[in-house]
């Protein structure tokens, strides 16, 4: 099994993002929502990203 070391670097970049904002959230229901849409949108974007880098 092989390492996709840009997934990794990726949503690294995504989660450390998300947990510097995630304390000025709300309760455990908003913060959970914000983690649920970050997510969607890092995997539908990561394609993207990556048929940019080449």
């Amino acid at each position: 099994m092989s390492i996709d070391a840009t997934a990794i670097v990726w949503y690294a970049a995504i989660c450390g993002t998300l947990s510097a904002f995630a304390p000025s959230f709300g309760g455990r229901a908003l913060r959970l929502a914000a983690g649920a849409i970050v997510g969607v949108v890092a995997a539908t974007v990561l394609p993207l990203v990556r048929s940019m880098i080449g």
